[in-house]
């Protein structure tokens, strides 16, 4: 029956469903040089979050400097502390310049003509897959930094530090590889609660603004069936039951949040609009339908980072399910 079966039944008006075996499929030959060259980018991407994970901060560090400001061993002993963290905070925001790169490939691959979204995601499964495999690292990476506040307080006491030490004409040896301009963009990439959606956001609100011949549907179109993938998936356990690791669940779950968030902030009237191809009540109860020790974190990601919940088009039905 191959890797991607239509479902039958279940389908909104014009909203295809298929079901994705996301823990099998395989680039073709027409893939290859896409699927290669995000490959390469994804390879990395189970270290950053394994960095991220075990990243414990400078706190104690920094309020020992921070209350004996006359204590020079004090003061070196926060910077040797934090000068390490971020460089690792640098590497993770230049890792999320790569991603928004890998992105912007794979949405040209999945919305270029002559063929329409879902043929492509019928056609270019391994792409599809990939795809999805960057919505899950975007929001395991802003759910761990959600929960840090180190990142910040480290990030901001670094920035304290080189600021008042260029007043004083003193040089320091990590503000070589920190300069001030990369400081400013690492400043606003971590000052979001979510940055690496928020920068998927941007990327893919960007890749539509500049391919003016290819109509917006392209695009969204792409993601609300990829949203209606993975919930049909998730509530049919004759589905459900292919998958040979319990991981993919939780990643159907991600994925499918992701593509919400990412149609909600490119699409004109977003994802809760009742001409919305997703179908936001199905999604929210299937997440609800989990154990919310996985979904809590997946829920609030729709209460707070959506840009059209709140809208007067939004039903009083959707916004009582996200209560």
């Amino acid at each position: 029956m191959g890797n991607l079966i239509k479902v039958l039944g279940k389908d909104l008006e014009n909203c295809p469903h298929f079901f994705l075996d996301f823990e099998n499929a395989q680039p073709t030959e027409a893939e290859t040089a896409v699927w290669n060259q995000v490959n390469a980018v994804l390879e990395e991407a189970q270290g950053v979050l394994a960095e991220l994970q075990s990243y414990t901060g400078a706190g104690q560090e920094i309020r020992e400097a921070i209350q004996n400001p006359g204590d020079l061993r004090l003061q070196e002993r926060a910077w040797s502390a934090v000068c390490p963290l971020v460089a690792k905070l640098k590497r993770f925001y230049e890792f999320s310049l790569r991603l928004e790169n890998a992105l912007r490939s794979l949405l040209e691959a999945l919305t270029s003509p002559p063929y329409a979204p879902t043929q492509h995601l019928e056609r270019e499964q391994a792409l599809a897959k990939q795809f999805a495999e960057i919505l899950h690292f975007t929001l395991s990476f802003d759910e761990l930094k959600m929960t840090n506040p180190a990142i910040q307080n480290d990030f901001s006491y670094y920035r304290r530090t080189i600021s008042r030490n260029r007043i004083n004409n003193l040089q320091l040896d990590a503000e070589s590889e920190v300069n001030n301009e990369m400081a400013n963009r690492m400043s606003l990439f971590y000052a979001e609660a979510t940055p690496m959606l928020k920068t998927l956001s941007n990327a893919t609100t960007k890749f539509v603004s500049e391919n003016k011949t290819l109509p917006i549907e392209d695009t969204t179109d792409c993601l609300s069936t990829m949203a209606c993938v993975c919930r049909v998936m998730l509530e049919t356990p004759e589905y459900r039951s292919r998958f040979t690791n319990t991981e993919t669940l939780l990643f159907c779950m991600r994925v499918m949040v992701g593509v919400i968030i990412l149609y909600d902030h490119v699409h004109p009237v977003g994802a809760f609009a009742k001409t919305s191809k997703i179908d936001m009540k199905g999604c929210i109860k299937v997440l609800k339908d989990q154990p919310s020790t996985s979904t809590e974190g997946l829920l609030n990601a729709l209460r707070y980072t959506t840009r059209h919940l709140n809208d007067d088009t939004t039903s009083k039905q959707v916004r009582a399910l996200l209560q």
